[in-house]
């Protein structure tokens, strides 16, 4: 489990920092996400918390994980957006980063340049097995970087691949269940040369 990092009160600059949570669809990203911005809370830390304005699937403006928790956040439409609204925080959240384009990284930067813990939750993966930008990226300037695991919907096995189960080659679908699996590495293999075949 993560735990935050002490800080040395003999530093007297403020210290910001990135912290990378990354996995399959189904891995508990935003539970995490969530579970690290309650203790920020529980701390009395002034924590604001931001998701892509596309991502509606269980509210309009809450980032809400698939196991129902729910934290308060202001949908953007632009990881710029970000900067604009982020204010005098100490932490900022940030759900879906797979949804926002390569901007997010220069945030992130200017963000935790600024003394701020910067808490990030994304696919690292497309339902091609490809790297899902920019969550790469911020995971490689990340000071933290978390992969959580699903799953196999499958077999049963630790999953760490999302499985569309519909045939629609856009990048960007957004759906739950009823258009994703998490599988492990041989289920999502088989599947893929099992649509290759049909």
């Amino acid at each position: 489990m993560f735990l935050e990092p002490h800080i040395n009160n003999r530093v007297e600059r403020k210290a910001g920092w990135i912290e990378v949570i990354c996995g399959s669809m189904f891995s508990g990203k935003t539970e995490e996400l969530i579970r690290r911005l309650n203790r920020a809370l529980i701390a009395e830390q002034h924590v604001e918390i931001f998701k892509p304005s596309i991502d509606k699937r269980y509210h309009d403006t809450n980032v809400v994980s698939h196991n129902s928790s729910t934290i308060r956040s202001t949908p953007v439409d632009f990881a710029n957006d970000i900067l604009l609204k982020a204010g005098n925080c100490d932490v900022v959240g940030i759900d879906e980063a797979q949804f926002f384009d390569n901007s997010l990284i220069e945030v992130c930067e200017k963000l935790s340049a600024a003394g701020k813990r910067v808490v990030i939750a994304g696919l690292d993966m497309d339902f091609e097995a490809k790297p899902f930008e920019p969550v790469p990226f911020l995971m490689s300037i990340a000071e933290y970087v978390t992969k959580v695991h699903a799953i196999c919907a499958t077999c049963g096995n630790i999953a760490s691949f999302s499985f569309r189960l519909s045939t629609e080659t856009e990048k960007v679908k957004l759906g739950e269940k009823d258009l994703y699996q998490a599988r492990c590495r041989t289920c999502y293999q088989e599947g893929m040369k099992q649509r290759e075949n049909d």
